[in-house]
């Protein structure tokens, strides 16, 4: 069994582990959630939704060895499925995993002094909860602009003829306030904050954002699509 001191050290290093975990799980409750809700099968045994380093999610059995090389995340989270609303029972899971990742990161950070935890808190209260990507109780003030990836690139923005009109940004003054503006809104797929030094689209249909990264859409694709459908409602299209 690995020791406490044999993974991440340093409170970047905690950090960084926490948010891929964090974005796998938020992958599982939103993105994919259709094949995660089809994952829990409540005739199956207890099962866990776990987050892993490299920001995929799993759903398995518990790990053996006691204790647990890390702390484990809720038990059983496939029982419970048929016998609540499916958004209520989402809701439930990502109040559980968001206790679980803190555990995670403060199992690892537990040779941390008092002001490097209290810097890792800081990382991590800066994102938005699973449950609040989940649930978007996110407060959203406004949506940034198809292009809003960097202060040179004048960014985009689709009109209802679908035609791509340029909106460059002409002083830094602007600027700050448009990325003050969209500061809280979280990316579609991995939950993650708006960040002006990114590029973002977003989806024509259900009307949510995404990092262009997170959606495999570069700013070149986005100038050729006409009317952009994010991957989820591809799939409810198909269907």
């Amino acid at each position: 069994m690995a020791s406490v001191s044999s993974g991440p050290r340093t409170v970047e290093e905690i950090f960084k582990d926490y948010s891929a975990r964090r974005a796998g799980i938020v992958r599982a409750l939103t993105y994919d959630v259709d094949e995660f809700y089809g994952l829990c099968d409540p005739e199956k045994e207890n099962l866990c939704l776990y987050g892993h380093p490299n920001e995929t999610w799993e759903v398995n059995l518990p790990a053996e060895e006691v204790p647990p090389e890390l702390p484990e995340p809720a038990l059983g989270i496939n029982f419970a499925r048929d016998g609540m609303n499916r958004r209520d029972w989402l809701s439930l899971i990502a109040v559980h995993s968001d206790c679980w990742l803190l555990s995670v990161a403060f199992y690892l950070g537990a040779r941390l002094n008092r002001n490097e935890r209290k810097r890792l808190f800081s990382l991590i209260n800066d994102l938005p909860t699973v449950f609040e990507v989940v649930t978007e109780r996110k407060p959203v003030k406004d949506k940034p602009n198809a292009d809003s990836g960097s202060r040179s690139r004048g960014s985009t923005k689709r009109s209802s003829d679908g035609q791509v009109k340029n909106n460059p940004k002409m002083a830094d003054e602007s600027f700050e306030e448009d990325e003050d503006e969209h500061s809280e809104t979280l990316c579609g797929s991995c939950g993650g904050n708006y960040n002006a030094d990114e590029f973002w689209i977003g989806c024509d249909i259900c009307e949510r954002w995404f990092h262009g990264k997170c959606v495999k859409i570069t700013p070149a694709k986005a100038e050729n699509i006409k009317q952009y459908k994010c991957p989820s409602c591809m799939k409810r299209g198909r269907q």
